[in-house]
């Protein structure tokens, strides 16, 4: 198996958010926005592993900011560690309000481990990072601490 760079599944997704995802002042719902980010996130796995991949976890999710109605929301994730067949996946939010020249801010923040199955629902095994920069380094060290730590609790 052969191992692959970060920038082969990093993603980024863009959406309008809609009446529809808000409450009765505009703001949208976060669980509308977490899902958003899942979905960025099992891109990501998906991308890197080639199967289906679940949500296992879900850490350090921070809102920072509100998301209103109209608002462009961007969601960029990519790898920061990968196990043996979980991926953990750093998902930020960006919020742009398209009705003025602001730059986009952002908005959430979160870590996603994603685990990789076969066609039976087993988990499988998915290939190792290539890290190219220090950046990348740190993170998969960081990352690596978290996974540590989820397995001693458990």
């Amino acid at each position: 198996m052969e191992k692959k760079t970060i920038k082969h599944s990093k993603t980024v997704m863009s959406r309008i958010m809609m009446p529809h995802q808000a409450n009765s002042v505009g703001n949208v719902h976060g669980g509308e926005i977490i899902k958003f980010m899942d979905e960025t996130a099992y891109v990501v796995a998906r991308k890197h592993s080639h199967h289906n991949c679940v949500t296992a976890r879900v850490d350090e999710l921070q809102f920072l900011l509100p998301i209103y109605v109209d608002n462009l929301t961007t969601c960029q994730a990519h790898l920061i560690f990968v196990g043996k067949s979980s991926m953990q996946v750093k998902v930020k939010v960006e919020v742009q309000d398209l009705e003025s020249d602001q730059k986009a801010k952002i908005a959430l923040t979160a870590f996603f481990t994603m685990v990789a199955l076969d066609k039976n629902g087993c988990p499988v095994k998915v290939p190792g990072l290539i890290l190219k920069t220090e950046e990348e380094k740190t993170s998969y060290k960081h990352g690596e601490e978290r996974y540590q730590s989820y397995k001693k609790k458990n």
